[in-house]
């Protein structure tokens, strides 16, 4: 091969390649958002109702709009931590492990954060998991209704359900990485819009025929006592943090962008999209829900225990919640996936079986296979799957990954980060950082408790395995 044919050959194949030598990233303004709607519009919006019924109107959405403007202004700071020391020309960090350990140096605290993330994440599967047997009951019960009428028997154990998502997860999981996650994303996306606007349809409908329950201008039922009530109102708080969250895979989302223009920039108007379309959707579905329901509305507008007719459309949105789901699980398990391989592929870089792939076709559809990534990560869809069947609560849950992931993940590491990157000393802008950040602790702290408080509660109340709906 003459040498001007082997320079064109070598420069194709870097025309290929990103900055650190991996393929080029194809991400979009629009596949960032979509993934960030995946990640935050599921198990979290389908809560904001009961949510609302614990804070009343005015509490209620002033915690809405409190946490979507604080998560926004973190995320941006997050996502300039995607370069370091430059926002711009810096050096990658693909993980958000990276961009601590890079940034606030030192090798604990960079594995305390990996340990809360990867926590929050694997207990977002869980919870994911939950929630889509819970649907699929709800499908089988509604048809049980139509069939046999509201008095019919028509309870159901959950644990063939999430068996069933479990196999349909250890299939999706042999997707390698989110740049091939885009176009689940995007479906994801829109049937959690379809969901959504039923649920809050319905709830305006009955509200409109004179139907809607009396509603509290502050705080919860006013036949609980003082105690209930405020363990209810840190529950809420926690679910509204849970339903904003999604810092925890920010990082993983923007290591998926084209490099031009610059990925700071485009995660940005992607965090903007994303948190004020989640924000109108959570006021529209939180208000229209409280408003239909009262101090009753259920921990879930749309699975058995709210909405039971019209009979086709309830049967449509809880499809839409499972195909929502299935999407929306992948989305928040790729860092593990990824962090896991990654670090396999550096401790066995000459094993075949970690890091070969073999390339096949089902049909027109072209895959590579690698032996590593199908039993790992099948074994730990079946762990998570195993987990969700031993512990089926849903509220206590959300508001325990809420306390767990939120203010760690979405403020304390953000804020510290952006004060050591700008360098700022101790002063008015230092001092207000600082009380944002000590402010979420103290809630994260309260709300962990009423979290485990209720699930205490709840563990007397199911038995591991055998919860029927």
């Amino acid at each position: 091969m003459k040498v001007e044919d082997l320079s064109r050959v070598i420069e194709g194949a870097g025309s290929l390649l990103d900055d650190d030598g991996k393929p080029k990233r194809t991400g979009t303004t629009w596949t960032a958002s979509a993934h960030i709607l995946t990640a935050v519009i599921g198990a979290g919006v389908l809560s904001i109702a009961w949510a609302m019924a614990q804070l009343g109107w005015i509490m209620g959405i002033f915690s809405i709009l409190v946490f979507a403007i604080v998560n926004l202004f973190t995320s941006c700071l997050l996502a300039d931590c995607y370069r370091s020391p430059d926002p711009v020309t810096g050096k990658r960090n693909h993980v958000y492990m990276d961009a601590v350990r890079n940034i606030l140096g030192g090798s604990k605290i960079p594995m305390i954060c990996a340990i809360m993330q990867y926590s929050n994440l694997l207990g977002a599967g869980i919870g994911y998991t939950i929630t889509t047997a819970i649907s699929m009951m709800t499908i089988r019960k509604i048809i049980c209704f139509h069939k046999n009428g509201i008095g019919g028997s028509c309870r159901f154990l959950s644990n063939p359900y999430m068996i069933g998502f479990g196999i349909v997860e250890i299939f999706l999981s042999q997707i390698p990485h989110f740049h091939k996650l885009s176009w689940l994303s995007i479906i994801a996306a829109l049937t959690s819009f379809g969901y959504a606007l039923i649920g809050s349809g319905l709830s305006l409908a009955l509200v409109f025929t004179g139907k809607g329950k009396s509603t509290s201008l502050m705080w919860g039922s006013k036949t609980q006592s003082p105690t209930s009530n405020l363990l209810n109102i840190l529950i809420a708080l926690g679910n509204l943090a849970v339903a904003n969250s999604y810092s925890q895979i920010l990082i993983d989302i923007q290591d998926s962008l084209k490099s031009s223009p610059p990925e700071n920039k485009v995660m940005k108007k992607a965090n903007k999209i994303g948190i004020s379309t989640m924000t109108i959707l959570f006021l529209i579905c939180g208000c229209s829900g409280y408003a239909a329901f009262g101090s009753d509305t259920p921990g879930n507008i749309l699975l058995s225990s709210g909405f039971k007719e019209p009979f086709w459309l309830i049967l449509l949105a809880n499809v839409f919640i499972v195909v929502h789901l299935v999407g929306a699980y992948q989305v928040v398990i790729q860092p593990i996936f990824t962090v896991v391989e990654t670090c396999a592929s550096e401790r066995w870089a000459r094993s075949s079986f970690v890091n070969r792939e073999y390339p096949m076709s089902i049909g027109k559809v072209k895959l590579r296979l690698n032996f590593f990534r199908v039993v790992w990560r099948s074994i730990l869809v079946v762990v998570l799957t195993v987990m969700a069947m031993a512990m089926p609560f849903f509220n206590e849950m959300l508001a325990l990954l809420g306390a767990l992931g939120f203010w760690p993940l979405a403020v304390y590491f953000p804020v510290e980060m952006y004060i050591a990157r700008k360098k700022i000393k101790k002063g008015i802008k230092w001092f207000g950082l600082k009380t944002l950040s000590f402010f979420f602790m103290l809630l994260s702290l309260a709300i962990a408790c009423a979290a485990i408080q209720g699930i205490g509660h709840a563990l007397h109340k199911y038995k591991p395995f055998m919860y029927k709906e």
